[in-house]
């Protein structure tokens, strides 16, 4: 009985590994690349991924209680900082864009100020503090974690201290004076402890399991689960793509070491079997 549970466990344990891995799964279809035309009002609007940059931590903005902050003040704990530039008032995108972040925080688990820090920054010089209070409530509210308001902080500067920050993430936008609006890119940012660039997610939905990889790697393996580090080793962040996608090698050695280990235990415990009923044999003779 004990050896036929052993054995029961360890199948259940490689199914486990095989699960994790996604052995079996389709990998990330990426699209070839095309040329795009920008439509009109959208010229010099984009993302360029600056991976591995470093942003300035020395750039000033203030607070949503009005208080003078550096940028790398929000780096001094240590933590992974998800970055996201919008503006305030704008009558749709950023919307969205926050709407997609707040769904997504709901989903990981993991709590601003706690395992990671949120930014949100106004590209828009003329909002107030006043403004981010308001965001930053109603957010806070969708999100229902009163924890959440020590690690997601939402900030206004003067253009010289936003244009300098924009620029060193690849983030183009511009002023449209005629609609009174600025054209921007959809798409949040995942910066390492130390203020370099470390992923990109684009579009108005995030998918949670890239997001906590994503923490996970960049805080360098600090936090995060033993799930999440078998994840890790299975996937590989594409920035092509702004997700996760199988490595098949990783999987074929994961997998190759699971069956070397399946089949010693196996043999193992087929052996101690042997070894007791010859000695239950002896005693009966």
């Amino acid at each position: 009985m004990l050896y036929h549970r052993t054995i029961r466990g360890i199948a259940v344990g490689l199914l486990l590994v095989a699960s994790l891995c996604g052995v079996g799964a389709a990998q990330y279809f990426t699209p070839p690349e095309t040329k795009t035309v920008s439509p009109p009002g959208l010229e010099g609007v984009g993302i360029d991924q600056r991976l591995n940059e470093q942003v300035p931590l020395n750039l000033t903005f203030k607070d949503e209680q009005g208080k003078t902050v550096r940028l790398g003040d929000y780096f001094e704990k240590g933590r992974p900082v998800i970055l996201n530039l919008v503006y305030f008032q704008c009558p749709m995108l950023c919307t969205e864009v926050l709407n997609g972040v707040t769904s997504t925080l709901k989903v990981i688990k993991f709590v601003p100020g706690k395992e990671f820090e949120v930014l949100t920054v106004s590209i828009d010089p003329r909002e107030t503090p006043q403004l981010a209070a308001n965001k930053k409530e109603m957010y806070l509210k969708k999100l229902g974690n009163p924890d959440a308001a020590k690690g997601w902080h939402f900030l206004t500067g003067e253009q010289s201290q936003i244009a300098a920050l924009a620029e060193s993430v690849g983030f183009r936008y511009h002023f449209d004076p005629k609609l009174d609006q600025f054209a921007h890119a959809a798409g949040i940012m995942l910066l390492t402890p130390t203020g370099k660039v470390a992923q990109y997610y684009f579009g108005v939905e995030y998918s949670a399991k890239d997001m906590r990889l994503g923490i996970v790697e960049a805080s360098q393996n600090k936090i995060g689960s033993l799930a999440d580090y078998v994840l890790l080793y299975c996937y590989h962040y594409d920035p092509r793509t702004g997700r996760y996608g199988a490595t098949i090698t990783n999987i074929i050695r994961l997998a190759g070491l699971t069956t070397v280990i399946v089949l010693g235990s196996a043999l193992v415990m087929l052996f101690r079997k042997e070894k007791h009923d010859q000695g239950i044999g002896t005693g009966r003779a």
